[in-house]
This record gives structure tokens, sequence and C-alpha cells, in this order.
């Protein structure tokens, strides 16, 4: 064994590598070798590898995914992070589905199925039992459900959480309705299985009746509640997002993803990526807010964020607070610009101002191609919308221009030096110096 005792600089050296100089790739100048470069067989192992890795995913794209998703199942970050790959790659992630579901993320032709181990409160040895009794075939119901797996194994309050995420939407969509007939069915069903322990049977259950229809018809006995209303879509996502760590059916943001594309805000995702200071806005679900009081007596906030593709905290301080509060709220999406911080290896961003994504305006200009090709044009449209400006700070209005010719139509997106305050005045000052214009809501209809 060797002790180092001592260290000391001996500042730049030339380093050689020996065995190497006539046959590795990274040879500097005056014959000097890189020091720490792979040799040949471990840079072809990589090589190998990353081809191997790259094929699945360009022939198998279904496949490939479930695996990684599998793989990194325990990291919430990551699978966000994949989920919104998917769905890049026009994949889509179903809920589970008490009928088809596995264990883990399965791929169903060309989608991708949660698994049963995704789904909180649901251990191993309740998912032992409900595929166990799924090989005998598919439930047909609730009550068929809860009649044939190990009620000592999946409780009712294992039962709730497959509800409440979906697993049992193929056999019935109404999730209240089946919440309000689980708790008569799971002492129904309770009943049946002491019947069954002692030998008492009913006509249905003696072994000579193997027809379906009369097997089913075993189940038309079990109780059921008052018809009630389904849960709001809003309410059924915050218990898939509570349960699963994630939006799966649906998310608040989908709809608007398109939409939103044309503002080029950046993915929560990137924000490891890019330098403190970097101005930017992105499209997110506020997830939570909680407001703090610093030394002085000040309000301001510390906010959950969220989008399709990760979560990031943000912080906003007390003049920025007094002015947006009132926009703050939960589950609402957002449109937010700020800058990136990064504190002790940890990235956030410092919230400068907000506005619901559904209040979003654009300023659209009409210009035929010689207009847009005319660099007084572009000055005199540049002046006109500067002189709407204000406070630059607060020039949050997007500007694009359609260039259309008897064959294209082209929507180009103008520079942020050309955003405006007002959408309107911008728009009747445009119109004054023979620029046609007019307003447009992001999100058209029910986006």
């Amino acid at each position: 064994m060797v002790k180092i005792i001592s260290r000391k600089s001996l500042g730049i050296q030339p380093v050689y590598d020996i065995g190497v100089e006539r046959d590795h790739k990274f040879v500097l100048k005056n014959g000097l070798v890189a020091s720490n470069c792979f040799n040949k067989s471990h840079s072809t192992a990589y090589g190998y590898v990353t081809y191997q890795t790259a094929y699945l995913k360009a022939n198998f794209p279904v496949e490939y995914m479930a695996a990684l998703l599998t793989a990194n199942s325990d990291k919430t970050e990551q699978v966000q992070k994949y989920i919104a790959t998917c769905l890049n790659m026009n994949i889509q992630i179903e809920p589970p589905d008490i009928n088809r579901s596995g264990v883990d993320f399965t791929p169903i032709e060309n989608n991708i199925l949660f698994g049963l181990s995704a789904v909180k409160g649901l251990g191993g040895e309740a998912i032992a039992s409900i595929l166990k009794a799924r090989s005998d075939g598919e439930f047909k119901s609730l009550a068929d459900f809860c009649d044939r797996v190990d009620l000592r194994a999946v409780t009712r309050r294992t039962i709730e959480p497959l509800i409440y995420c979906g697993a049992f939407d193929k056999l019935e969509p109404n999730r209240q309705q089946l919440l309000k007939d689980l708790e008569l069915v799971h002492d129904w069903a309770q009943s049946r299985a002491r019947d069954r322990a002692i030998g008492q049977f009913s006509l249905f259950d003696l072994g000579g009746l193997t027809d379906t229809s009369q097997s089913e018809s075993s189940f038309d006995s079990a109780p059921k509640a008052p018809p009630v209303a389904d849960f709001q879509q809003s309410e059924k996502l915050r218990k898939e997002k509570e349960l699963l760590g994630f939006y799966v059916s649906d998310h608040p943001l989908k709809a608007v993803r398109q939409a939103a594309q044309i503002l080029s805000p950046i993915n929560l995702s990137d924000l490891e990526n890019i330098h403190s200071e970097t101005s930017v806005s992105s499209v997110v679900m506020l997830t939570s807010m909680k407001p703090v009081t610093t030394k002085k007596g000040d309000r301001m906030a510390i906010l959950q964020l969220e989008d399709l593709t990760g979560q990031t905290e943000a912080v906003v301080f007390p003049r920025t607070y007094e002015r947006i509060s009132h926009l703050l709220e939960a589950d609402t999406r957002l449109i937010v610009w700020g800058k990136v911080d990064r504190r002790d290896d940890k990235v956030q961003m410092i919230i400068e101002d907000v506005e619901p994504i559904e209040n979003v305006r654009l300023v659209m200009v009409e210009l035929d191609p010689l207009q847009a090709g005319n660099i007084q044009e572009q000055h005199r449209l540049q002046e006109i919308l500067q002189q709407q400006v204000e406070e630059k700070e607060k020039a949050k209005i997007p500007v694009f221009a359609i260039i259309q010719d008897a064959r294209n139509r082209r929507l180009v997106r103008l520079g942020r030096s050309y955003w405006v305050q007002d959408s309107r005045t911008a728009v009747e000052a445009l119109r004054t110096a023979k620029f046609p214009a007019h307003v447009q809501p992001l999100l058209v209809g029910n986006g």
C-alpha cells in the first residue's frame, strides 16, 4: 500500500502515455499524447452500446421507452422527462388498467401502459393477488373483481387508489360511482368469501353451472349505491397526480402545448443547462405556493412549478409579489418570465412576471413580401412598436408578422425588442401607420 504524505504542484508538465504514441487518436502536437483518454477497446465498447441504444430507439421506440421508464420508475423527475419525450414521439402513456397492466410499464401496440407497481398504496402482495385472479379471465365488473381477489391482500384501501387513478375506467368510467359502490360491494364480497370458507354456496356457485351468462348473473345480486355524478375532470387529474406522481389520462398543459410553442418558452427540464442570470420564460402549472414573510415584514412566496417535462422551484421577491400575488393560485396555467438562479448546486427561477395562459394575447401584423424584405419598412415597424412601450420589462405581448403572397403564407415571430405593452393601443398605432394588424388570443376555443 502507498501512503501519500505530501503534495506539491509542479505546474504544467509534458505528458506521455507510454505505448500509444503511434496508435492513439488523441495525439497532440510535438508528439505529446493527451492523458486519461479512452483506449481503443473502451471507446469501441461505448460506441457499440451507443449504436445498440440508437437502433432500439429508432426501430422499437415503444418497447425502448417502456424499458427506459421501468428502469427509472423510482426517479420521479426522470420519469416525467421520459413521459414528455414519449408525447413528442407520439407515444401515448395510458393510465393503469386492471385487466391489462402488469407490474411495470408495458408496451401495448403504439402506446405504453402504466404498471400496477406505480400506484401508491398498492403493495407487491396485492399486485400478485390481482394478477393471479386475472389469470382465470378478465374482470367483468367491480363486483367480479372483489369476489375473485384475495380480500386479505387487496383491501378496500387498496382498491380506492386503483379507482382514483383510472384502473377501472374500462369497466365503469364514473369513478365516483365506483367509490360509492365499493362501500357496499366490498362487504358483500367479504360475506361471500366467508360463506365459501365454511362450505356454503349459492345456486350459481355450484360446479354444474358453468355457462357464462349464468355465472355472471351471480354478480347481479351485488349491491349498488344510488347513481351519482362523476368527478370533475380537474379532480380526476388531481387524484391521478397524487397517486401516480404524474398526470396520465390528460395534462392541463397538453391542450396548450402546440399553441404555447409559438411563444418559444423553454421547458423546465432545460433549466439545468442554462447559465445563471439568463432571462427565460416558460408555460407552467403552478402546483403550490408557500407565502413567506421576510424579517422586514414584507411578503414574498416560494412556488412549485411544473410542465410536461419536469418540475422546479421558483421565488417571488416582495416587490414582484405585491404586483402579481392575485394571479398566484394553485393549479393555474401560467406563462412565467424570470431569470435562472443557481445556489448550492440547486437551480431555481426568480419570477419577474406572470400571466394566466388564457389571458395571453398576440399582436398580428400583416406584411407583403416586399415590405418584409425592405429594411426601411422594418425600421419603421420597430419604431412604431417601441413607441408603445413605457417600461421595457412590462412589454410582454409578442408580435407576429403574417407574410403572405399569392402562393404562400408564413408566420414569423418578431424578436423581443418588438414586443409591446398593450395590444389594443399597439394595433391602433399600426393601423394608423398603414400596417394592417389585429389582436388574437393565444388559445382559441377550449384550449
